[in-house]
């Protein structure tokens, strides 16, 4: 797999132009119960934290652990996390059945530019922005001046033009979040997304409530 890395110098350049997306996504069969895994990984390996702290939802001795690599600006990432994650939730990690990771995978500097300020924002908001970002994609991602859109949106989570500039310009972060990508991509062949890492096997594309819930049942 070819050599990826966002720049301090790129993401501000993509989060001021327009950034073209969708075009790493994929959509899952939903027809099929059981989805054909893409093969296997070393599941105590892929568990194992990386450059930032994990965000992470249920008890981490459940049955079933997932890891979801994720874009920012990618359509069935979006799709995944409003239409299947919150009954995945409701009938798996709230009920002790299922551990869950999320993990960032950026395919361009705007999707970087959203992780980061969801890093920037206290520990217990990271994953309501993120759930904000998904629901207003198309309101930030396709902006013509994604700076500005993208302000907008920040400044909702509580962000001054001062600490959006000092979380966009957080070289650490940058180089944190490009290591939790390149980890994904060179450790366990991530290359689309949403990437799904489910007891020991890998899943691409966005998957139903029923597709995913089906897959969860066949290893508890």
């Amino acid at each position: 797999m070819p050599e990826f890395e966002i720049t301090k110098r790129n993401l501000l350049r993509g989060a001021a132009v327009g950034a073209a997306i969708g075009t790493m996504g994929f959509s899952a069969a939903h027809a099929q119960d059981l989805p054909k895994s893409q093969g296997s990984v070393d599941m105590d390996k892929a568990l194992e934290p990386g450059s930032l702290p994990e965000i992470a939802l249920g008890e981490p001795d459940a049955p079933v652990k997932i890891i979801e690599y994720m874009s920012m600006t990618c359509p069935h990432c979006a799709k995944y996390q409003e239409d299947t994650f919150p009954a995945i939730k409701e009938n798996f990690i709230d009920t002790g059945k299922v551990y869950y990771i999320f993990r960032e995978f950026p395919f361009d500097p705007r999707a970087m530019a959203a992780f980061m300020l969801a890093r920037c924002t206290p520990n217990d908001k990271y994953l309501p922005f993120i759930d904000m970002m998904f629901q207003q994609q198309r309101t930030w991602a396709t902006a013509e001046d994604g700076s500005a859109a993208m302000l907008q949106m920040a400044k909702l989570a509580g962000f001054t033009q001062e600490s959006f500039q000092a979380c966009l310009t957080d070289q650490k972060l940058l180089d944190d979040i490009n290591a939790v990508r390149t980890r994904g991509a060179d450790e366990f062949g991530v290359n689309a997304t949403p990437t799904f890492l489910i007891n020991g096997k890998k899943y691409a594309g966005d998957m139903s409530v029923d597709t995913m819930s089906a897959l969860i049942n066949s290893m508890l």
